[in-house]
């Protein structure tokens, strides 16, 4: 994609090209969660997401502002 730009310069901290084995990790022990809430007593509470995912402990684990010196197009580029 040639063309294609950021529009503001923020970009994830990372060393991983995705988050996608983190996600389908704690999305699978949620849904495996829920499940045994439903089949144990349909009527209580759902458990919240949060208790089954830690942000800071995700490979991709927050975002950086690059500032105006990295304004260029080289620093844009998808």
């Amino acid at each position: 994609m040639s063309r294609s730009r950021r529009k503001t310069p923020i970009c994830g901290i990372t060393t991983a090209a995705s988050e996608r084995f983190d996600k389908q990790t704690w999305h699978r022990s949620f849904r495996k969660a829920e499940r045994q809430r439903l089949a144990s007593d349909p009527f209580s509470e759902p458990h919240h997401f949060r208790e089954f995912c830690n942000d800071w402990l995700m490979h991709k684990d927050g975002k950086y502002y690059w500032g105006p010196e990295h304004s260029g197009a080289k620093w844009l580029r998808k």
